[in-house]
């Protein structure tokens, strides 16, 4: 992630911001032509033409704003301000970009920064760390989770700028900078000289919660996810020193990202099967995806943990493996982005994030403004420790002087480590639970008779 929270972003792309965009004909305007005609005659009803009325109540309020408004605004500054207008009076995802915003979309979607490598998070007017990023300059300079940055090169962090403190983080490839850190513990500021490098974002992270039992987070679709999670899976199939029993996919609060990696991950999962199709006006527009033969599980049980924040790109993961009866979809209703943004370049410095296509789930549903639903509902809770410390007698062989068992040793055998985020996140202890359900149910299921001829 990069050194700052990443917003919601909620954008599905047909291809990479800016890379080899889809070809989509848009017929030239002539405004010249088109106000001849009109003066002529009204267009008639289904006509895709202006209507001369309007674009004379756009001149006419056009020349208000030059001549009345408070403050003189130039021809430039009105022009983009209504071409923002325009987009942003279709629906809330299309825009016009200028060069900063696509290079943040790009950022976004590739994972990849020039920075320190640190993930901070704004809390009561100061920058706190949450995380510096393995094998990054943060990490190497000791920087930890719970630190304050205080001051950037000298210049103290104002609470009413604490954006453009995130964004002096970030600088060319070799430029040094100083921060200020208040370690967690310690109330003095010590100085921290970082140099800044390219930064890769993992948008991919797991580890073993139990033998045999894998947690995978996706914490959001970027250009390379389906080649991480592969990796992951690959890694933690090894550390388990056999094939996973199954695997928690969590995708809460995961705002999206691109199409194509959407559906590289569910095709991992995936032997056969639609995976997503969109529609739209336009014949470019129309789309489908299926799975290739392979399941990185082997068929083993997948539960997929969903809520509010699962949006876009991870929606249409989670549709695919819900309508395929590959997963068990756990939490609470998804967000309800069912609609396809591509970006099309107007200039070097220019683009518009236009929604070209709705996309449908394998079983023909849209989930625009619906959202998915959980095959298990799960409410918003939390768990907490016990008010009193368990008893210290669990069982018999509790019990001074009890009859040793027939099997029973003199050592005791160690207890089962519990993953800690099991113990406190009451959503993945209850998909913990539910996979070895669907495990003992599949291990008890019996193996179908061969035919005979």
């Amino acid at each position: 992630m990069s050194s700052r929270l990443l917003p919601l972003l909620l954008v599905v792309f047909c291809a990479p911001a800016l890379a080899d965009p889809p070809e989509i004909p848009i017929p030239p305007i002539d405004a010249a032509a088109a106000t001849t005609h009109h003066a002529a005659k009204k267009p008639g009803p289904g006509k895709d033409s202006v209507d001369i009325q309007d674009i004379r109540s756009f001149t006419a309020v056009y020349s208000l704003v030059k001549q009345a408004y408070v403050e003189n605004v130039d021809d430039h500054q009105l022009m983009q301000a209504a071409i923002r207008g325009l987009l942003a009076g279709l629906d809330p995802h299309s825009e016009y970009l200028d060069r900063k915003q696509i290079d943040d979309l790009t950022e976004d979607t590739t994972g990849s920064y020039n920075g320190l490598g640190i993930e901070v998070v704004q809390v009561e007017g100061t920058l706190k760390v949450i995380a510096p990023i393995d094998d990054s300059p943060a990490e190497r300079a000791g920087i930890k989770a719970g630190d304050t940055i205080v001051r950037i090169d000298g210049k103290a962090v104002q609470s009413d700028d604490l954006d453009g403190a995130v964004g002096r983080l970030r600088g060319k490839v070799g430029s040094e900078i100083t921060l200020a850190v208040v370690h967690e513990g310690s109330i003095d500021p010590v100085d921290v000289k970082l140099k800044r490098e390219v930064i890769r974002v993992a948008s991919v992270r797991g580890r073993m919660l139990e033998p045999g039992y894998a947690y995978v987070r996706l914490s959001q679709f970027q250009a390379d996810t389906g080649a991480q999670l592969h990796k992951r899976i690959d890694k933690l199939q090894k550390d388990n020193k056999a094939p996973l029993q199954g695997m928690v996919l969590d995708l809460r609060s995961n705002p999206g990202g691109l199409l194509t990696s959407a559906v590289e991950v569910s095709d991992i999962f995936l032997d056969d099967g639609i995976i997503v199709t969109t529609k739209g006006r336009l014949k470019e527009a129309d789309l489908s995806f299926h799975a290739a033969p392979g399941d990185a599980l082997g068929g083993a049980p997948l539960v997929v943990l969903v809520d509010n924040g699962t949006a876009s790109a991870a929606e249409i993961v989670a549709g695919a493996l819900k309508d395929n009866h590959r997963a068990l979809l756990m939490g609470r209703r998804t967000f309800g982005k069912g609609s396809v943004q591509t970006v099309l370049p107007l200039d070097a410095d220019h683009a518009v994030k236009l929604t070209t296509a709705r996309y449908y789930t394998p079983s023909g549903a849209s989930i625009q403004a619906a959202g998915i639903q959980p095959d298990i509902v799960l409410q918003d809770l939390a768990l907490s420790a016990r008010d009193a410390s368990p008893s210290a007698i669990l069982g018999e062989r509790d019990l001074r002087n009890h009859l040793k068992g027939a099997e029973e040793t003199e050592t005791p055998s160690p207890a089962h480590t519990i993953d800690r985020d099991v113990e406190q996140d009451y959503a993945l202890n209850e998909a913990l639970n539910a996979l070895k359900a669907l495990t003992l149910r599949k291990s008890a299921a019996p193996a179908s008779d061969p035919k005979k001829g």
